[in-house]
């Protein structure tokens, strides 16, 4: 068996036992369009799941708001039962409405029932990793400052009922994280990121010091994908795909970055886990700085 995923490296979240392959696989392209209502070819979502974990992939993102269920379903569906070393992360916080919007959860009735949910619907009786999705700015896809402990305290309450092994932050702040690890550790922080949205620079370096996962959502631009004349270009001078550049960059950029690309694609699931054998040169790296800028 071939184990693409596994060329990227390794990362061990902190305090704990799991190792993660630095590339991973985001589900919530498993859903319908708009990330809402079932898929289009259920059978070709569960296709894409199996080659995942053929291929080495021992990480995948998802959360019970994505369908809403449908994920989950389709996850339980394809692997169960799970492969020994499978880290399922999963995130709370939000809940779809009738119309496919995106709405805060974050009371403490909200969040205990979402991660009764995640339980319920991937087959589980503990979930490895639960991020605390904050919904901040631009309709909950942005950063907003304002206090998390409570949520976190609810998460933290459930962490130690047994229901949640560990626990991780969301579209987040430097102060919203330090605020979480005064009530409980945190293994990974997940905000969006790509090498056109670099925001998080700063925070990045700060935890790889501290040894804390950070896991860039939308790291080939997600709703908007990338598009960059510099990417293009480079990625014509290494023969390659750009986003196989995009996710190659972000791999270089810091050894605590893991990624979660999604798809519902073979072909597209391929070409992603192919950016794990990729080292870009110098030079490249320099003019794919500036695209940010």
């Amino acid at each position: 068996m071939t184990s693409q995923a596994r060329s990227a490296g390794t990362f061990a979240l902190p305090g704990t036992d799991i190792r993660l392959n630095r590339m991973g696989y985001g589900a919530m392209q498993l859903a319908g369009k708009g990330v809402f209502g079932p898929p289009r070819d259920r059978d070709a979502a569960i296709a894409v799941l199996r080659e995942a974990i053929a291929q080495g992939v021992n990480h995948i993102d998802t959360s019970d708001f994505y369908g809403p269920h449908v994920t989950n379903q389709i996850i339980r569906e394809a692997l169960q039962p799970y492969p020994a070393d499978l880290t399922i992360v999963t995130k709370v916080g939000a809940k779809r409405g009738s119309d496919g919007s995106w709405n805060r959860a974050d009371s403490a009735e909200d969040l205990t029932a979402a991660v009764h949910d995640n339980l319920r619907n991937l087959g589980l009786e503990q979930l490895a990793v639960v991020n605390y999705r904050a919904m901040g700015a631009r309709e909950g896809h942005g950063v907003a400052e304002g206090s998390i402990a409570p949520q976190f305290e609810t998460l933290a309450r459930l962490r130690e009922q047994g229901l949640i092994r560990h626990l991780g932050v969301s579209t987040v702040t430097p102060a919203q994280i330090r605020e979480a690890q005064a009530i409980a550790p945190v293994v990974c922080v997940q905000n969006q990121y790509n090498l056109a949205h670099r925001h998080d620079d700063a925070m990045i370096d700060d935890l790889a010091a501290q040894g804390i996962a950070y896991v860039p959502y939308f790291p080939l631009g997600g709703f908007s994908p990338l598009q960059s004349s510099r990417l293009d270009e480079a990625a014509k001078k290494l023969a390659l795909a750009p986003m196989q550049v995009a996710l190659a960059w972000l791999l270089q950029r810091a050894p605590n970055i893991l990624l979660i690309p999604g798809t519902a694609s073979l072909a597209h699931l391929h070409d992603n886990l192919k950016a794990g054998d990729v080292t870009l040169p110098a030079e490249i790296l320099a003019e794919l700085d500036k695209v940010a800028s």
